[in-house]
């Protein structure tokens, strides 16, 4: 994540002030923060705030990318189910 955010640079996004062929390939990604977060036990906006800004920009900017976007907590919740039809939680 750190390398992505260091690749952003002081952009708006990965090819400059308009979204692009990087944005959206790295795009559905960012549906799963929320579950490395919770599983890793850290924040992305604390640890990578321009990675956290351009995730945000993503989806409120781009209708397009926010209409073909899970929620982050569906996600998350997806994680969990399968992590306890594996029983990897116990």
């Amino acid at each position: 994540m750190r390398t992505l955010e260091t690749e952003l640079g002081g952009g708006r996004y990965y090819g400059g002030e308009a979204l692009g062929y990087v944005d959206v390939a790295l795009a559905p990604f960012t549906a799963w923060f929320l579950t490395y977060e919770r599983f890793g036990g850290f924040s992305v906006a604390a640890e990578c705030p321009a990675l956290a800004a351009w995730a945000a920009r993503c989806r409120a900017e781009n209708a397009c990318v926010a209409a073909s976007l899970p929620e982050p907590e569906y996600v998350y919740q997806f994680v969990c189910g399968m992590r306890k039809h594996f029983g990897l939680d116990g």
